[in-house]
């Protein structure tokens, strides 16, 4: 599971997250909410070891994000806008980034790149790509390594009506094997409906929705 103690993060001597406290548990999809400059993307930079708490601790399978580990193993990450190198397709961008960990074969890197919707023999540059495509290519990076938790900021943006439904079911397809999932979307709509329990972040509080 994921715990988060006491959480405060300040820059330049702004407050940004106020003592916060969550409790991620396996098996369920949780929501944030929030207007811009919230926190909502903080918290999930300072979950995915991007960022270090001013004060507090975040505790991933009992090991302190930042001291015990910099990264936590297991946890697919989409914060803000995926980068990925303008030039090149699909799947010789996702095929890049598995190199750093080895744990995902070309086999299973086109098998999700198709299951997003894009065609993973497709040669056009991910630069000539909507913002819907690329959010799609953003998901199959975060779940290519078969991840146990997702922190996804924002999956449903860009995304056209059938795009939203096809995250919609990969999501609870993810939480029927037993998944963490994090999430933040501007779209009451959405986060009501993907989410077990939805929490909204105001002037660096958390409060249950």
């Amino acid at each position: 599971m994921i715990e988060i103690r006491n959480l405060t993060k300040i820059y330049k001597k702004q407050t940004v997250l106020n003592d916060v406290n969550l409790r991620l548990e396996m098996g369920k999809i949780y929501g944030l909410v929030g207007v811009n400059g919230s926190g909502k993307t903080t918290l999930m930079r300072c979950i995915a070891g991007f960022a270090k708490p001013t004060m507090g601790k975040v505790v991933v399978d009992g090991c302190i994000v930042g001291k015990d580990i910099d990264f936590p193993d297991k946890m697919g990450v989409i914060i803000e806008n995926p980068g990925f190198l303008p030039s090149y397709n699909a799947f010789f961008n996702l095929k890049i980034l598995s190199r750093v960990s080895g744990k995902a074969a070309d086999e299973h890197i086109r098998k999700v790149i198709t299951e997003m919707g894009l065609d993973s023999d497709n040669l056009k540059p991910v630069g000539q790509y909507s913002l819907g495509m690329r959010g799609r290519l953003g998901i199959a990076q975060a779940i290519m390594e078969n991840p146990d938790y997702l922190i996804l900021d924002e999956p449903f943006n860009g995304l056209d009506q059938d795009g939203v439904e096809d995250v919609h079911q990969l999501l609870q397809k993810l939480k029927k094997e037993g998944k963490c999932i994090l999430l933040a979307s501007h779209s009451a709509t959405d986060i009501s409906k993907a989410c077990d329990e939805v929490y909204k972040i105001k002037e660096g509080k958390i409060y249950r929705s």
